[in-house]
């Protein structure tokens, strides 16, 4: 099936280091500190890239942390859950900015 996203592009990733190596290797640098254990186990920021992949609707990311939740042993309830999660918030986000558009019209309208 043709879709505008192709999943084998995602093995394309490291090719975005042609254009700019040095770039590249610093972006790779934080990404792997970032998802390094610390604080969090690395399945919890599995997780939480899921959720956030999700908010972002990137198909991409969505592909790989899915596999990676899996592979760091979280279950699809888990990730059912985090992904709820990241609805809850861009609902919330959406709704709490309806503030925004109360206080243009209230303006206006005085």
């Amino acid at each position: 099936m043709e879709t505008y996203y192709h999943p084998g592009d995602l093995g394309k990733f490291s090719e975005m280091g042609k254009g700019n190596k040095e770039l590249w290797d610093k972006f790779m640098s934080y990404y792997s500190a970032v998802f390094a254990e610390g604080a969090l186990t690395e399945r919890e920021k599995a997780l939480i890239a899921l959720a956030v992949s999700h908010a972002v609707q990137c198909p991409y990311c969505i592909d790989a942390y899915t596999q990676t939740c899996l592979e760091k042993g979280s279950n699809v309830e888990e990730m059912t859950e985090a992904v709820h999660v990241a609805c809850a918030i861009r609902g919330g986000s959406s709704l709490v900015h309806g503030v925004q558009m109360r206080n243009v019209a209230h303006k206006l309208s005085m």
